[in-house]
């Protein structure tokens, strides 16, 4: 199990600095515990306000959360602390803990009270490792985003994706689709996925995916066990039917491995977009709930880089931009298209963070 990967020495409290915020830190998981029975998820909800209450009981992990350095809400702490607990729950360690999870219910402030008692110092060093969700049901809008641009410029597609963690999204095109109706992907594909659809259908037309590569800072083998269990323990505990679709899009990619590159999505994608492009080919950047991680030069790097490259595109070699990120008063998902040479902007659909609803508007 991966957890038992991040159990080697034991920190103490004097490895921390002296001034802490304990407040906000079980404030952020508060919040987090009311968007995650928003988006249909009342254990995740249960679990982190049992470890809001608990918190006393693992002070190692208390002092790690209220003295982090930076945006606690971009990090993502919350959602750090519920993947280490499923982990743990996963792994078996503490047995009541593993109960709780596995029947999604019973005493859970006492599950975690034991979890925090029993494996601080390991919670702690597992929510050091980013967010790794790689969540399939994004593909979705992104696909139903990458036919509206093919049926703009009828060409095949080079997929560049950014922050691609395992790379599953890289295999968008062989998973099967319904869009508010419109059947499309690959019908035989053992990965479904069909978003609650609000707004009339997207328009079908044909997708072909000629090559496709991401990068990540911190990519994940597939073909390694311990990467998918990280995987799978990001996923929200009573969402079965997200567990099955992730570990359908694993097996995949066990037979189509996608290819992510190791390093800084900035200098990677830079040195991508230099490269001569084909004739008759789209060039497409994507990304889905990546520029939340990116500070400020990044994210400014970021524009500059696609700027230069479309300045470039013309209608043989077009260049296309889809992102689906929240806006920038972090209130709502957007699924927003740049297409150039016309350099024409569409908002084409509000998703939910995880693909479950889509609002389309394109």
């Amino acid at each position: 199990m991966f957890i038992s990967k991040i159990t080697a020495a034991t920190d103490t409290i004097e490895d921390f600095p002296a001034t802490a915020s304990l407040a906000d830190a079980k404030a952020d998981l508060f919040r987090q515990a009311q968007a995650a029975c928003t988006l249909g998820s009342p254990f995740v909800r249960d679990v982190l306000v049992a470890a809001a209450r608990q918190m006393h009981r693992a002070p190692l992990l208390s002092l790690r959360l209220a003295t982090w350095p930076g945006d606690r809400a971009a990090a993502a702490l919350a959602l750090r602390v519920n993947g280490a607990l499923h982990a743990l729950a996963r792994s078996g360690e503490v047995a009541s803990l593993s109960a709780c999870f596995a029947n999604r219910g019973g005493d859970i402030d006492r599950a975690i009270a034991d979890a925090f008692e029993a494996a601080d110092a390991t919670l702690v060093r597992y929510i050091a490792y980013p967010t790794q969700t790689n969540e399939v049901a994004r593909s979705a809008a992104l696909y139903a985003g990458l036919m509206e641009a093919a049926r703009r410029f009828d060409q095949p597609v080079e997929l560049l994706e950014i922050g691609a963690s395992a790379g599953l999204n890289l295999n968008l095109a062989r998973y099967g689709y319904c869009l508010g109706g419109t059947a499309t992907g690959d019908p035989a594909s053992t990965v479904r996925i069909a978003p609650k659809w609000q707004g009339a259908a997207p328009r079908r037309h044909p997708l072909h995916i000629a090559n496709a590569c991401g990068v990540d800072l911190a990519p994940l083998d597939i073909t390694d066990p311990e990467c998918c269990e990280r995987l799978l323990c990001y996923v929200w505990a009573d969402r079965d039917d997200r567990m099955a679709q992730l570990q359908a899009a694993i097996g995949i990619a066990r037979l189509n491995p996608p290819r992510v590159d190791r390093g800084d999505a900035t200098d990677w994608l830079e040195t991508k977009l230099e490269r001569p492009q084909a004739h008759g080919m789209t060039r497409a950047v994507i990304h889905s709930m990546v520029r939340q991680y990116l500070d400020i030069p990044a994210r400014n790097r970021l524009r500059q880089t696609l700027a230069r490259a479309a300045a470039h595109a013309d209608a043989d070699r077009p260049l296309v931009h889809l992102a689906y990120e929240w806006d920038e008063d972090h209130r709502k998902v957007e699924l927003v298209l740049t297409t150039w040479p016309d350099g024409e902007t569409r908002l084409l659909a509000n998703p939910d963070p995880y693909g479950d609803r889509i609002a389309w508007l394109g």
